[in-house]
């Protein structure tokens, strides 16, 4: 019997992943409006409390 492949990648990730520590657990310290439409998001690592900064497109 033939097994169908899986065509994901095995070591692919979703989601923030901090810089220096490589964690996936932020929390928000706060949130704005950027241009275009867009959402600005100023984030800290919970383990190392590296501060950063993403853009997110509101979907409508």
């Amino acid at each position: 019997m033939v097994k169908p492949t899986d065509n994901r990648e095995p070591t692919s990730k979703r989601g923030l992943e901090c810089p220096d520590c490589g964690c996936m657990h932020f929390r928000v310290l706060y949130t704005r409006r950027a241009w275009g439409g867009r959402l600005l998001r100023r984030r800290t690592c919970r383990h190392c409390g590296r501060r950063v900064t993403t853009y997110e497109r509101v979907g409508g």
